[in-house]
């Protein structure tokens, strides 16, 4: 591509428009210009890979931090309950916003909420990377799950548009898809090898050349696109959800010292009644963040349901088990990380006959099989001993967790999305995540206080069988849970409810 100066130059856009730009950028796009000419087809190809690096990005984050915990609670001297909140803060904070996030990618346009969001991940990665105290970690996680509320769901749409129909349409979600579910595992090991070579901090550092290749591309390659209509912000539901998700999820952590205190109740009482007035006034809002008519189909409350509390489990008893791999059976943190992956082997060889066998069998009693296997695996570990081994213990639990997740994930971004208008399409799926995510946020608070009140009350000749007494009621908790989605499905999803949407669907975007 030849500079032509001020009169104009071959930027990436519609219809490839002659535009002004400074001599700075010539020289840049001269570099990238061979792919840059590439057939629009081609192209596209390009765009994905950029916008699935960085969802990788998104998706690892959620558990990176899980292994290089203990260290990093060492060395900043955090207590138990400041130690969950690294990972809760990330959660909460992508959780409540994600709609909000959705809709300014709408309004304000995708290209720049994405390159946003991306810069903004970046900056905050570094400050957590070299956070001074604990306080500074956990604001910097925060800020990452607002980045990541603004990134995420613009990078879907992203996918969205480019590939608006057809076989590559499916293609590409299924790139898009598989490289979310698999985040999840990478940044398990990934943050075993950082925190064992390197450091915990590397944990967070390692996301800047992925977010400055991100930017690069993605300043080069995307194309800016908004969706039509009235571009108003539901800016009083985004403060209601917020505050009320957040005082929430305080309050929860506040009972873990007194489940009676008056300021976990409070918190609590001060949460449910924002949330209520939340549900008010999206009933009102000409232009509701989250639309009420998606939660008319009770097929798809089961699916969002169901979403929550496998959230809280994946993000609760899988933290947990990395304290156990590590504090109780002396795993280093690469080998804390591999010894999660079979969760991960599981589930990846379950979907594929899960997926045959849901023609068969239909959703409901999927829904039901997969909670029910995967509440034997986790009420497995809670049989763990201070002596035992991982062999034995351990690792015929994860197998068969990991299986039943399997059958439970197939069907569910299906349900949510089942019978929804065109119109709210978006909506419904960015609630199939926020309610992972925030499910793993109250999941974990709930955890914990469980846990803390167990090792308050136990008795045990030494503090490594208080501890494990803590940990298998964790894992117990969860296997209830599970037990609790099964019947949520089984109650709200009709025996002969079949999978079949009125509009294509996306992948939600999960922690796990």
């Amino acid at each position: 591509m030849r500079c032509r100066g001020w009169s104009g130059c071959l930027l990436p856009g519609r219809g490839w428009k002659p535009r002004a730009c400074s001599r700075w950028r010539h020289s840049i796009l001269a570099r990238f210009s061979p792919v840059l000419r590439l057939p629009e087809g081609r192209r596209n190809w390009w765009v994905l890979a950029v916008v699935s690096l960085t969802q990788l990005l998104v998706v690892l984050d959620g558990t990176i931090v899980n292994v290089a915990l203990p260290s990093a609670q060492v060395e900043l001297g955090m207590s138990d309950s400041a130690r969950q909140w690294v990972v809760t803060a990330y959660a909460l904070a992508f959780g409540a916003l994600l709609l909000l996030g959705g809709r300014i990618a709408d309004f304000w346009g995708r290209r720049r909420a994405f390159l946003l969001g991306l810069a903004l991940f970046g900056v905050v990665s570094v400050w957590g990377g070299v956070a001074g105290s604990g306080a500074e970690l956990l604001a910097a996680r925060g800020l990452q799950g607002v980045a990541a509320a603004l990134m995420a769901p613009a990078a879907l749409a992203i996918v969205t548009v480019t590939f608006p129909s057809g076989r590559e349409r499916n293609v590409a979600f299924a790139v898009f898809g598989g490289i979310s579910g698999a985040g999840a595992a990478i940044g398990l090991l990934l943050g075993g090898v950082l925190t064992e070579y390197l450091s915990w901090r590397w944990c967070l550092l390692v996301n800047v050349p992925f977010v400055v290749v991100g930017v690069v591309a993605g300043g080069l390659l995307l194309s800016e696109s908004r969706a039509d209509g009235d571009r108003r912000y539901d800016v009083l539901g985004a403060v209601a959800v917020s505050g009320g998700l957040g005082a929430l999820v305080y309050g929860l952590t506040l009972a873990e010292e007194s489940l009676v205190s008056a300021a976990a109740l409070g918190f609590v009482v001060l949460g449910v009644l924002l949330l209520g007035a939340f549900v008010v006034v999206e009933a009102r809002s000409a232009h509701p963040l989250l639309p009420l008519r998606v939660f008319a189909d009770r097929v798809r409350v089961a699916a969002f349901l169901v979403q929550g509390i496998t959230g809280a489990v994946m993000i609760g008893a899988m933290l947990y088990l990395t304290f156990h791999l590590q504090g109780v059976l002396g795993l280093s943190q690469l080998l804390a990380g591999l010894g999660t992956l079979p969760i991960t082997a599981s589930i990846t060889l379950t979907v594929p006959f899960a997926t045959r066998m849901l023609e068969r069998v239909g959703p409901r009693a999927q829904l039901v099989l997969g909670p029910v296997l995967a509440a034997c695996g986790v009420g497995y570990l809670g049989l763990i001993t201070a002596d035992g081994g991982y062999w034995a213990q351990v690792l015929p639990g994860l197998v068969l967790f990991g299986a039943g997740m399997g059958f439970t994930f197939v069907p569910l971004q299906n349900l949510a999305l089942l019978g929804v208008e065109a119109r709210d399409a978006g909506a419904a799926a960015a609630t199939a995540t926020a309610a992972n995510q925030v499910g793993g946020s109250v999941g974990l608070a709930v955890v914990t206080a469980i846990y803390s009140g167990v090792v308050a009350r136990a008795e045990g000749p030494g503090v490594v069988e208080r501890v494990v007494s803590g940990y298998s009621a964790v894992f117990a908790s969860a296997a209830v849970l599970l037990c609790v989605a099964a019947a949520v499905a089984f109650t709200l999803i009709g025996k002969g409810t079949a999978l079949r949407t009125g509009v294509e669907s996306a992948p939600a975007v999960h922690l796990g």
